[in-house]
């Protein structure tokens, strides 16, 4: 995808990832399609990317809602990119995961996922080609996490490694329809969900870095966008352990905090 998109929808734009995302691909005659749950904050993202030149449309809708999603991704016109990027993530603390906030998990990282792409996938379907050949690109942003199973974030885990397969395994089949899927699988970036985690994070990365990064997989017609490059390797290697001693090995390292 060598021309630079110009609609752009971009799920979780309110801070972190999502905002950079935002900014990385905003330009003159880019018209971007930004959402989050802060209004405020999302104001603020919003103001930088005009300031870059983008013409930005805000909607304050949760992803986990499924009417309000497919009413404002089928409203929002030609969609070139889509990235499916909001996430909450939780962890066990110092005892078992809670039910609500595994399920509060799987619904906005799975379900929202879902909410999000499937919407995108029809209206990229009825679209003519863009120049680069193809009606449209859908990156949903999973996570290094998909290739481990951590005890002290199994919902985290387990619903990035979800959406990932998912991904990975649609874009085979939307080939034929002229559409690209991308799985993007960053390591540790530095966010307000990141921010208390009480354990070493190694190659941490800025969330601009984390966007270059993501943008030029996108373009260059990766299906799985995994970065940096040793962590995901690490990652591998870790998660092709038996189970066993995966657990032992990664209860040496301080649990992720709950909430």
């Amino acid at each position: 995808m060598a021309p630079r998109p110009n609609n752009v929808l971009i799920t979780g734009a309110s801070s972190g990832l999502g905002a950079a995302l935002a900014r990385a691909c905003s330009a003159e005659g880019v018209m971007l399609h930004l959402s989050g749950r802060d209004g405020a904050r999302l104001e603020a993202t919003a103001l930088s990317c005009r300031q870059l030149g983008a013409r930005v449309l805000l909607r304050v809708v949760d992803v986990r809602d499924p009417p309000a999603m497919a009413e404002w991704i089928a409203g929002a016109g030609r969609l070139d990119l889509v990235i499916a990027n909001a996430g909450i993530g939780t962890g066990t603390g110092d005892a078992t995961e809670p039910a609500a906030a595994a399920r509060d998990v799987f619904e906005t990282n799975l379900t929202g996922v879902l909410n999000t792409v499937l919407p995108a996938l029809d209206v990229m379907a009825a679209q003519a080609p863009a120049a680069d050949g193809w009606r449209g690109h859908v990156a949903v942003v999973a996570s290094i996490a998909a290739f481990v199973a951590g005890p002290s974030a199994p919902a985290y885990c387990a619903s990035k490694s979800a959406v990932q397969r998912w991904t990975e395994a649609r874009d085979a089949t939307e080939r034929r329809r002229g559409i690209r899927m991308h799985s993007i699988c960053p390591g540790f970036v530095r966010t307000p969900m990141t921010a208390p985690n009480p354990f070493p994070m190694p190659f941490i990365m800025t969330p601009e870095e984390a966007a270059r990064r993501t943008l030029a997989g996108i373009a260059a017609g990766r299906v799985r966008v995994a970065f940096p490059r040793r962590l995901y390797v690490m990652a591998r290697l870790v998660g092709a352990l038996p189970p066993g001693w995966r657990a032992r090995l990664l209860a040496q390292a301080p649990p992720k905090p709950l909430g």
